[in-house]
């Protein structure tokens, strides 16, 4: 099995313009499939279609909670309402300044195993799959590839011995 045999397409991106509040609105309107609204991660995309980052929702975190508190013993620091006012804070910054830049990429035609040994050893749970001519044509999700790991493992029987 290949990349494109379990990718699903994108149907929803960002734009390095875009902002963060309209990012946070994508990533909960946004459809995987037939399947509930709201996604965890939108590529963002340049005007070709090519991959210029991700944008997770662990970025906005990182975002609303600025590095400079882990420093801090917040038990000591935090007060109420201080998350949303950093949200507020953060809601007009350009997706470009939070987004992540470097990601890791696989053509339609990789195998399934050598995804899996990507998203293993980088920690992530989707991985852009990109066509011949770079292009973003899909992703792959962790879910996914469990899913028809799932089913490998019903097909193979008890023990492995295939169906009896």
């Amino acid at each position: 099995m290949k990349a494109r045999d379990l990718m699903m397409p994108v149907k929803d991106h960002l734009n390095a313009e875009n902002t963060i509040e309209e990012a946070v609105n994508l990533l909960l309107s946004a459809r995987r499939g037939e399947r509930r609204p709201g996604v965890k991660g939108l590529p963002v995309l340049d005007a070709e279609g090519k991959l210029v980052g991700m944008l997770t929702m662990r970025d906005i975190l990182k975002a609303v909670f600025p590095s400079y508190m882990s420093l801090m013993n917040l038990g000591e620091f935090t007060w109420d309402g201080m998350l949303e006012q950093m949200a507020r804070k953060v809601a007009p910054v350009k997706v470009d300044t939070i987004m992540t830049r470097e990601v890791l990429t696989v053509d339609e035609d990789a195998p399934l195993m050598e995804c899996v040994d990507h998203m293993i050893k980088a920690n992530i749970k989707r991985l852009p799959v990109v066509d011949k001519r770079g292009r973003v044509a899909g992703m792959l999700y962790e879910r996914d590839i469990f899913v028809a790991i799932t089913k490998a493992m019903h097909q193979a029987g008890p023990a492995g011995g295939g169906k009896g």
